[in-house]
């Protein structure tokens, strides 16, 4: 299947463990109609393989993502660009599938933040579980320096993860923020030095992988929902969810190794 992919690179750096890489450093990875496409199909490929657990989502070259190829370039989206009654369409056909694709992942997912993540590419990293970005990252919301909207779902995620005023300024004044300013405001989990990027998203990626998979999934799963219930809702949620998880073997394991003063090996039953 990767091999079909011409504008995404996917990989599996270490066991359990998946990586996609846009791949369009020429263009500081803005997204174009086939990217988005060929991410969903990769996207869906990992939430179907029980045998990956968790997934790291970059960019290549030096930059994570800018958002939408604004360039005008002779291809599908471009032609849209030029047909105001077809830009809807083409956000709900293109990047509205990925962001949907990625929040309806109950598996783990990490961005390593390479460069710029502006714009929707700054939608794309906050649409991950955890973001670690290089000390010299740039994260923020371009879209009004074009007279665009936060339209990838920005408008959502933006207040979620910095609260509305500070979301509000960003956008309406089109700022960017370095590494540790994206840090204080929440926009980024972790800052590590650029050479070590890779490295630590592997190292938290394997980390996952090596985690019961039922209660990664439920426990993530529980987060997600928990977010539109009230306590009394979210309650009931975990009690239901206990009653997959307990009976399972990986508990047993879990409680064997730690007597047995071992690693467990979960398996995912």
């Amino acid at each position: 299947m990767a091999s079909s992919f011409q504008e995404i690179i996917v990989e599996t750096p270490a066991p359990r463990v998946t990586r996609i890489t846009l791949n369009r450093p020429q263009a500081m990875n803005a997204y174009t109609t086939r990217l988005c496409e060929e991410l969903v199909e990769a996207l869906d490929a990992y939430l179907r393989d029980d045998d990956q657990r968790a997934l790291i989502l970059t960019g290549a070259g030096r930059g994570f993502c800018a958002g939408g190829d604004v360039s005008g370039a002779d291809d599908e989206h471009g032609a849209l660009m030029k047909a105001q009654l077809s830009h809807g369409r083409e956000m709900r056909d293109g990047m509205h599938k990925v962001i949907l694709a990625l929040s309806r992942l109950d598996k783990p997912v990490i961005a390593a933040v390479n460069g710029a993540a502006v714009a929707g590419g700054l939608t794309l990293a906050l649409s991950c579980d955890m973001r670690i970005g290089g000390k010299s990252a740039k994260l923020g919301d371009t879209s009004g320096r074009f007279g665009l909207l936060p339209d990838e779902g920005g408008a959502w995620l933006f207040p979620r993860a910095m609260g509305l005023d500070r979301a509000l300024k960003m956008t309406l004044l089109a700022e960017t923020y370095s590494a540790d300013e994206a840090l204080a405001l929440g926009l980024l989990t972790e800052v590590v030095p650029d050479a070590e990027v890779q490295t630590r998203a592997l190292t938290l990626a394997e980390a996952l992988a090596k985690r019961a998979p039922l209660a990664v999934r439920l426990a993530k799963s529980m987060m997600l929902r928990g977010r539109n219930m009230s306590l009394e809702q979210s309650l009931g949620d975990a009690a239901l969810s206990v009653m997959i998880a307990n009976p399972s073997k990986d508990v047993r394991e879990g409680v064997k190794a730690f007597f047995e003063k071992r690693e467990p090996e979960f398996k995912g039953e």
